[in-house]
This record gives structure tokens, sequence and C-alpha cells, in this order.
């Protein structure tokens, strides 16, 4: 695909942002009185933006210049996020941390992956409903898909690149929480642009089960328990043993919240 047809998709993943960032403000006023409807409303918004946003952008991912152009906007739409959805995670992973630490209760992070998930199946339908109007280039071709096989090696190897990759991000969003959120965002972008880079061509570099979930649900269909242990528990299992570390051998007595 040339890079003059990504612009109907990328004017598609900013009506996104757009929409959320409305829908968000609108819970936030409303139904501030409501707190556990509000937390749900808002990681499930924020959510569907980047379940959204990133199955569009993996259409985009044979645009010329490669990998230049995929890698750029990975980057872009990374910072995006993290500025727009301060405050949410969109990432079970994100909720386990402090779960586990006891920075949080059961009831609360149960509320919030359960609002994740609803929101990566959501995401997926809609975007199939937009690809069906065949808006931009690459939607009809979209539809035909049926697993994309995301693994591009053994079962083995995947879920060790899975497990790595969350450690690894685990681990510096713990470190550079104490950084200025404006530059933290961008700290963050590029850490994801590189791991998807490292690792984007042997499982896909996902190290979020709601967004593996909403990317790939054929995959998970024809053969669930290959794909839930590689993109739901290796990420977990890195997230559990980063802070299982950070609480047990660094000493640090709570487990910030991982979020953007």
């Amino acid at each position: 695909m040339a890079i003059g047809g990504i612009w109907p998709s990328l004017l598609l993943m900013a009506g996104i942002v757009a929409a959320v960032g409305l829908c968000r403000s609108l819970v936030r006023r409303r139904l501030h009185a409501h707190p556990r409807l509000c937390s749900f409303l808002l990681e499930a918004f924020s959510t569907f933006q980047v379940c959204a946003c990133t199955n569009e952008l993996c259409l985009l991912g044979n645009v010329e210049p490669k990998p230049h152009t995929a890698l750029t906007l990975t980057y872009g739409f990374t910072v995006l996020h993290g500025s727009t959805l301060t405050g949410s995670t969109c990432n079970p992973c994100g909720v386990l941390q402090p779960l586990w630490g006891g920075g949080t209760s059961l009831k609360a992070g149960g509320l919030k992956i359960g609002a994740q998930f609803v929101a990566a199946v959501l995401a997926r339908v809609f975007m199939h409903f937009v690809w069906r109007l065949g808006i931009a280039e690459a939607h009809p071709g979209a539809l035909s898909q049926g697993c994309g096989n995301p693994m591009q090696t053994t079962e083995v190897q995947a879920f060790c690149v899975e497990l790595l990759f969350s450690v690894v991000f685990q681990l510096t969003i713990l470190q550079v929480e104490t950084v200025k959120p404006s530059y933290r965002v961008h700290l963050i972008a590029l850490l994801i642009t590189m791991l998807v880079y490292a690792g984007g061509n042997l499982t896909g570099a996902i190290f979020n089960p709601a967004l593996a979930f909403s990317l790939h649900p054929k995959c998970f269909y024809d053969n669930f328990l290959i794909y839930s242990l590689v993109y739901w528990i290796a990420p977990s299992l890195g997230t559990i043993l980063v802070a299982f570390v950070w609480k047990s051998f660094l000493g640090y007595p709570e487990m910030p919240t991982s979020e953007f």
C-alpha cells in the first residue's frame, strides 16, 4: 500500500480518539457520584480506543516504506493514547500489579478487567462494521481474513517472548513512575515501539491480554489453549513475577498503578 492510502485510516482513528475523549468527559461530569460505574465506563472507553485504533493500525503494516511507517505510527498513536487516556490502564496486566501488591481490592480490579474485555470485544465488532463500509483501501481485505497467525515461531518461544516483553514493559512502567508525565509518555511509547520492532515478527509483541483477544478473536476460537497460554497467561505471569520481585526483594510496600 502506498503511503497516500493511509489518510482515511488516520482520519478514522482520529475520530475514534475524539469520540472517546468526549465520552470520557461526559462520564466524569455526569457519573462522579457513582464511582464504580464511572470507573467501569472510563476503563471501557479507554480500552475501546486502544483496541479499535490498534485493529486499524494492524492493517497499515505493509505501508511503504516498511517498517518505518508502521513503527512511526505505533510510536505516534502510543503517545496519543498516553496523552488522552490518563488514569486508565487499558491492560489487564496493569490491573494485576496493584491487585497483587494490595494496592486495589479484588472487586475493583475485577471490575476493571471485565471492562477491558468487554471493550475489546466491542472494539472488534465496531471495526468490523466500519470495515464493511470500505472507507479505506485495506478494509475489504480485512473482512476476508481468518486467523492472522500472529505466532511466527514455536509455541514455547512465543510464550517466552510475551513473558519477557511483559516483564520488561511492567518493570519500565514502575521505574518511570516518578518521571514527569509529559516525558513519561514518550519513554513508554519508545519502549513499545522498540518491542514491536524486536518481536512483532514473532508474536506481534502484544503483551496485553485484552488487546490480543480483540486483534485475534478467530485465533482464540480455533486454538484457544495455545493462544490463551501465549497471550493471556504469559504476560500475566510476567506481571505477577515483576510484582513479586518488586514487593518481596526490592522492599517496596505497595505497587503503583500501571497506567498511561
